[in-house]
């Protein structure tokens, strides 16, 4: 009955987005949901994050032509990738980030350059995936409980793990071809 539950309250959540395509999507989001460490409302309060720096960015027509940004939240910790063509751009996403209640922690790796094209994120993506299939088929790791972020050909990896298990999401990750960095945003639970 608690996984039911779980799973209706999960896909309830997305369809408030306007975010469920298929019920294959709110049943993946129950069972992530069943193996992540975070609350359910600590889930909510990360995805609330991502909304509202998304929008708080995105309505700055100051900046929004200026910059191209990622955010990711685990259990309140931010981080920030992409591109921001000046400082000042770069600074004013910083601050509209800062604004928003919840967050625990802020990483910053926005990079001073013009937005990336789509082919540079179209690779990013290509290497998210494969660090995330190499996950699916490795023993010791459960994949649903890392966050993969590509920019850049660097990846990005948080969510709350053990050091053994933020030790081989690390090795994993650097050993997929293309990646250039591996950078260990995680949480440690041990």
């Amino acid at each position: 009955m608690h996984f039911r539950s779980l799973a209706v309250l999960a896909v309830s959540f997305l369809a408030l987005q306007g975010c469920v395509p298929a019920v294959v999507v709110g049943t993946t989001a129950g069972v992530a949901a069943a193996h992540d460490r975070r609350t359910f409302g600590s889930m909510i309060d990360d995805q609330n994050i991502e909304l509202k720096a998304g929008v708080s960015i995105g309505m700055d027509d100051a900046i929004k032509n200026l910059v191209h940004i990622n955010v990711a939240s685990v259990n309140g910790i931010v981080l920030l990738t992409g591109e921001a063509a000046t400082i000042e751009a770069r600074d004013a996403v910083l601050t509209h980030v800062r604004e928003i209640n919840g967050i625990r922690r802020i990483t910053n790796e926005i990079r001073i350059t013009d937005p990336s094209p789509f082919s540079a994120r179209s690779e990013d993506g290509l290497i998210t995936s494969a660090v995330k299939a190499r996950f699916l088929v490795t023993k010791g790791l459960d994949p649903t409980r890392v966050k993969v972020i590509t920019e850049n050909k660097a990846v990005y990896l948080m969510g709350l793990v053990t050091h053994a298990e933020g030790d081989l999401a690390g090795d994993l990750a650097a050993g997929i071809d293309g990646v250039q960095r591996v950078v260990k945003i995680f949480e440690y639970i041990d």
